[in-house]
């Protein structure tokens, strides 16, 4: 007598992982403009580009954006990085789709697993917007971007400041700061109605220390405003910029250095 299986149970449906957050066209994928602004302007310094008050470059420069979203940040810079080459790279095929729309080149990559599609020291500059903060490993991150910049390359860094003047305020009251997620599905505890996936948060400090221990030499550090503010408080947000510890957006430049020293833990005498 053949005994009739059992009814298989249905698996259970699959929860959604953090790259399904991010291929989600309804997660943001752009800054403000302000921020875009002085972060080119930081760069076409450095790059020495005509129209600084620098001496122009004699060749063009490879410039990465990495995590470029749908390509407002690098559209944005472009004006002012004339005769450079920006190059748009994600691992969302949905912010590559929008970035091709604005940049001649996007591409996809990422900074772990296969790495990178660049060879060592083959980019002159990096540009690496609002990125850092949402990374599992931003020091695997720093490595591969530091693996392909050339010896003197640039990078610019840009990232919420956790310790921004209303923050400050914030914790005193007992209130979760502003770019702080606890969840992927809501907001709680906070101000602010979109969750954008936050992971890591730096205080200027803390951001100048973790660059400069992946073998990077600070060479700026500036303050920007946060397009999220409420009207009332943006000539303060502005104001805020003077001082970058205070400030919304930190946006740091950095130079690739030599080899990386690493700091080896001392042994215990046994005593």
């Amino acid at each position: 007598m053949n005994t009739p299986a059992p009814p298989s149970t249905p698996a259970p449906p699959r929860r959604p992982g953090l790259r399904d957050f991010y291929e989600n066209p309804a997660v943001p994928v752009a800054s403000g403009t302000p921020r875009s602004l002085r972060q080119a302007r930081m760069l076409a310094r450095a790059l020495e580009t005509p129209g600084t008050t620098a001496a122009p470059r004699a060749t063009a420069a490879t410039v990465l954006d990495i995590g470029c979203g749908d390509g407002t940040a690098a559209a944005t810079a472009a004006p002012l990085l004339p005769g450079h080459r920006i190059v748009g790279v994600d691992w969302s095929q949905d912010a590559l789709r929008r970035a091709r729309a604005r940049l001649p080149y996007a591409i996809r990559g990422e900074l772990t697993g296969t790495g990178l599609p660049f060879k060592n020291g083959s980019v002159d500059a990096v540009l690496f917007s609002e990125v850092v903060e949402h990374l599992v490993d931003p020091d695997s991150a720093l490595e591969e971007i530091r693996r392909v910049l050339r010896p003197g390359g640039h990078l610019m860094l840009s990232t919420p400041n956790l310790a921004a003047w209303y923050n400050r305020g914030l914790l005193l009251a007992g209130v979760q700061p502003v770019f702080s997620e606890v969840s992927l599905r809501a907001i709680h505890g906070r101000p602010g109605r979109e969750v954008v996936g936050h992971l890591r948060l730096y205080t200027a400090r803390a951001l100048r220390e973790f660059v400069a221990a992946a073998g990077f030499e600070v060479v700026r550090l500036e303050g920007a405003p946060f397009h999220g503010v409420p009207r009332p408080l943006r000539a303060l947000d502005r104001l805020a910029c003077a001082r970058p510890s205070l400030a919304s957006i930190l946006l740091l430049h950095a130079r690739k250095t030599g080899p990386v020293r690493r700091i080896r833990p001392k042994e215990g005498n046994g005593s």
